[in-house]
């Protein structure tokens, strides 16, 4: 079942116990990324935010690979007049430079499977994502500078921060390419399990975060990332903020009786 969420062509969308499915569904093109599916994601995300069903989101992909990359070739082979000056300049902010501000903070948490290709929009999801587990054999790719053009999907500012600066550089300047075992290892990634085990691990994964508080994890995300751009005084002004919000949910008070119980919480994710 959907649960009212709606796919396009190529990105399949489902909601079943909690758990929102994004799936881009474009094997043959390694899953590249038409606007409409941009836009198709980034609509499911933001609803999903405000969605109370919704106790986690996982975005993967179909066949063998996760994201080859935007598909600037079918753009750029689109018959009618040349769009005027300027035009990459004004879509952006409705397409990608959407997308990947929704996934970083909408308080929902978000999994990401990546298998073969992880390229360009494919390695921004994946690092904007929560928490992303890979084959071993993965391939993350930023291709600006073999193509010619700058990157974009927040690149530039999120991978100093997650691997520093001169990783960063090695793969924005010299497009570096990582496999699934060196992006863990760089902390690019959470985690990398051999292709036959990706299914199982990225199971764990959904499952333990699907399972949890879902109101305490959206607050201690949105602390995350505010955190990165605040001094300690406003940041601990919005943690006391923060610890006010989750202890209103029921999921507290299963924690609090949980452990007078001496037993595992059952948190509703409310």
């Amino acid at each position: 079942m959907s649960g009212g969420y709606a796919g396009t062509a190529g990105l399949d969308v489902a909601l079943v116990d909690g758990v929102l499915r994004l799936r881009l569904d474009r094997p043959d093109k390694r899953n590249a990324v038409s606007d409409a599916m941009m836009a198709g994601l980034a609509d499911a995300v933001e609803q999903a935010g405000q969605d109370e069903a919704v106790r986690v989101i996982v975005l993967s992909g179909a066949g063998e690979h996760f994201c080859g990359g935007a598909d600037i070739v079918a753009r750029n082979n689109a018959t009618g007049p040349r769009p005027r000056a300027g035009s990459i300049q004004r879509r952006l902010p409705a397409a990608a430079h959407r997308l990947i501000p929704l996934v970083a903070t909408v308080q929902t948490p978000v999994v990401c499977a990546v298998q073969g290709w992880a390229a360009g929009i494919g390695l921004a999801l994946a690092v904007a994502a929560d928490v992303t587990v890979a084959s071993t054999d993965a391939t993350f790719w930023a291709p600006f500078a073999d193509r010619g053009f700058t990157p974009d999907s927040g690149l530039t500012w999120m991978l100093p921060r997650r691997i520093g600066d001169v990783r960063a550089r090695r793969m924005l300047l010299l497009g570096e390419k990582l496999d699934g075992r060196t992006a863990a290892d760089w902390g690019l990634i959470d985690r990398a399990a051999p292709p036959e085990e990706i299914d199982k691990a990225v199971g764990e994964v959904v499952d333990a975060l699907g399972s949890s508080a879902t109101v305490a994890l959206g607050l201690t995300k949105w602390l995350l990332h505010a955190g990165v751009a605040s001094g300690l005084d406003d940041h601990l002004r919005d943690e006391a903020f923060g610890l006010e919000l989750s202890s209103r949910s029921e999921d507290f008070r299963e924690g609090l009786a949980a452990f007078s119980e001496r037993r595992p919480p059952r948190f509703k994710g409310r």
